[in-house]
């Protein structure tokens, strides 16, 4: 069977109905949507991801990536995105095969292979789009073959994954992969910043704070972080309060105060009119809209 079509006839196979599916194998998840899907508000973790059919939009900032099976996504950092699904149908799904990105596999495979890492002025954008290759495209179809092997899993798995990274530090990608697994370069620096960010998002805090947190300059980091996410950290504190209020009205009924107040809101009319800016409508309204398409609420 064609490689392409053998990743999707396994996807489908696998991931059975519309949504994020965890698999047995560490980091791998399969997603499927047989509609298009609207514009959904998600934190996007480090990741590599191959379209096996359909199409999907990701933004980030002003950036808009635009995808189908004849390119890869990577992921440098969690990020805020926009993801939404462009072509999909109940006949031809939206079909898609996520690895979660490693740093210290990747670093693991560096020192393997001997790469030296490359010292960047700026590190690049956290979202990057390459061309399909047919061996990246052989070794993520091989991976995906090992859900219908699970004795295998074991020991096959990280040779498989093994090779799609390889593939990728050996491809245009190789930068933002050597990024990721060094912990000395400024992505990393950055990446420190954003996990106190993660970390402390209901509290409000200063610039200079999560500098000395990145062991940076309050400029570079801004210069840097800004460069990396397409927002400054105190754009990005907004986006996972945000986030996470839509989650607690949506997932726990809280209602839109009472989420406000837990993610460091101390004004609801604020907290309203910045939900409203970001989701493109109050809390009422856009958790009502979501609800009449639950099976479609899934990220990226």
């Amino acid at each position: 069977m064609e490689a392409g079509l053998e990743l999707a006839e396994l996807i489908e196979r696998f991931a059975g109905k519309d949504g994020i599916h965890a698999t047995p194998i560490a980091r791998l998840f399969l997603i499927r949507a047989s509609r298009p899907t609207m514009p959904l508000h998600v934190l996007h973790q480090p990741a590599v991801c191959f379209v096996a059919q359909g199409r999907k939009q990701v933004i980030v900032g002003d950036a808009i990536h635009v995808y189908d099976k004849a390119q890869y996504l990577i992921v440098s950092v969690d990020v805020p995105v926009i993801g939404q699904v462009l072509k999909a149908s109940p006949r031809s799904p939206y079909l898609c095969l996520r690895l979660d990105l490693d740093p210290a596999t990747l670093g693991a495979l560096l020192l393997e292979t001997g790469v030296r890492a490359r010292e960047h002025r700026q590190p690049a954008p956290a979202l990057g789009l390459s061309a399909m290759t047919s061996d990246l495209l052989d070794a993520a179809t091989r991976l995906a073959r090992l859900l219908a092997a699970p004795r295998d899993i074991a020991i096959l798995a990280p040779l498989a994954e093994r090779e799609i990274l390889y593939r990728l530090l050996t491809g245009e990608q190789a930068a933002r992969l050597q990024q990721i697994a060094f912990a000395d370069g400024k992505l990393q620096q950055v990446n420190r910043a954003i996990g106190w960010i993660k970390h402390n998002f209901t509290k409000p805090f200063s610039i200079d704070v999560i500098a000395a947190e990145a062991c940076m300059s309050p400029s570079a980091l801004h210069q840097h972080f800004k460069n990396v996410t397409a927002m400054s950290p105190l754009q990005y504190q907004k986006q996972l309060r945000l986030q996470e209020a839509r989650r607690l009205i949506l997932s726990e009924a809280a209602d839109a105060a009472t989420a406000g107040h837990a993610v460091g809101y101390d004004s609801p009319s604020q907290f309203s009119r910045e939900y409203g800016r970001l989701f493109g409508a109050p809390p009422r309204r856009d958790i009502a809209r979501l609800k009449t398409t639950p099976d479609l609420v899934f990220g990226v």
